[in-house]
């Protein structure tokens, strides 16, 4: 299948939208009723304009100095709540992770800076669907489809093959140095990420790190978002549901607005950012390695009226052409192997094409090994 060259359609740019003044979005961004980031509340069956069901509950908070600590039972207590966020939540955030708060600060007004550049600078980095890399505004080609309240840029970090940063803004003149920065010290931690994961799962330490293909040949990139300002956020939404379809995601999210959403069975949870935290996300590629004990979770971005939004989604990815199957340590005669051997391009193809969206996406391939 060859891939598209160009987008099906005019592209538009919501930030441009948002900043015209207009009070009503145009059609294409209204989801439909049962997609909108309202809910309804379960003990009323009535509409329920505060986006979730739950505010009084937050993901997990993991403190990876007593990771590393000296003291073992403080450590067996948070590789204990690492283990259980990942199976119950699938997401969790970090502090003390060894990434500095300086750094995570200027990764994020760089690219609020880039945001802030006229539109024909930023327009000479439109990106188009053979890559996606560069400025863009929509995530699928098909033609006339609801699209979400957000502008990005998505640049490729590793293997360093693919690493161009010519295609990097060069504009404000520190972003290619803060983000090669920012990219080495996430790469980093995602691999200290995977050295506990791996250990909660029983395997060796390295053992999720060269399922992926070893420390150089990792894939990575980066998308930024921006979510303008809405002047209807109960109608759209700034990234529509979804699970992560690659290994993890490690986040920077804005400190002082909240948007990210969590699913909960039937809840949606409005995650708060811990202040200098990550959000660290299992992916759909985890969630198989793992045989399912980790959970690769559905969520979702609402948008506000107020105030913008910038966030940093790092994918920390397996390498492409390495088959991904559950571990074998992990695979019993009560619990056999719930997963095919899928290499991620075969994935993100089947996705693609064939797959379903959304959390189900991963869900699909069960029924695909049942029947093999």
């Amino acid at each position: 299948m060859m891939a598209c060259q160009n987008w099906p359609e005019p592209v538009i740019r919501v930030q441009a939208l948002a900043e015209s003044g207009l009070t009503t979005i145009p059609e294409r961004f209204i989801k439909p009723k049962s997609q909108r980031p309202t809910v309804y509340s379960h003990a009323s069956n009535q509409p329920n304009y505060s986006h979730t069901t739950r505010e009084d509950i937050n993901i997990p908070i993991i403190d990876m100095k007593h990771l590393y600590g000296m003291e073992e039972r403080r450590r067996e207590e948070e590789l204990h709540r690492v283990a259980a966020a990942c199976q119950e939540w699938g997401f969790f955030q970090v502090v003390n992770h060894g990434v500095s708060h300086e750094l995570m600060k200027s990764a994020r007004e760089v690219w609020r800076e880039f945001f802030q550049q006229p539109i024909e600078l930023k327009e000479e980095y439109a990106n188009t669907p053979l890559t996606y890399e560069g400025y863009g505004s929509r995530l699928g080609v098909k033609k006339g489809a609801i699209l979400d309240w957000s502008d990005y840029f998505f640049l490729h970090y590793m293997p360093c093959s693919l690493r161009d940063q010519n295609k990097w803004p060069n504009l404000p003149t520190s972003l290619r140095n803060v983000i090669a920065e920012y990219g080495e010290e996430v790469v980093k931690l995602g691999g200290r990420v995977l050295e506990i994961l791996s250990e909660n799962l029983g395997l060796r330490k390295d053992f999720l790190m060269n399922a992926f293909g070893g420390e150089k040949d990792i894939g990575a990139c980066l998308r930024v978002n921006f979510y303008p300002k809405c002047p209807q956020p109960d109608l759209t939404m700034g990234l529509s549901s979804h699970s992560d379809p690659g290994g993890m995601t490690i986040l920077l999210p804005d400190e002082n607005v909240s948007g990210l959403q969590v699913r909960r069975g039937d809840d949606w949870i409005t995650v708060k950012p811990t202040p200098n935290a990550f959000i660290i996300n299992m992916g759909d590629q985890i969630q198989v390695l793992s045989n399912a004990v980790y959970k690769s979770i559905e969520h979702r971005v609402i948008v506000n009226s107020d105030k913008d939004r910038v966030s940093l989604a790092f994918f920390y990815n397996p390498r492409s052409d390495i088959p991904i199957e559950p571990a074998k340590e992990l695979v019993t005669e009560d619990r056999p192997a719930l997963y095919p051997s899928k290499t991620f391009d075969e994935y993100r193809l089947y996705i693609r094409t064939k797959g379903p969206s959304g959390k189900a996406q991963v869900e699909s391939l069960i029924s695909k090994c049942d029947s093999s």
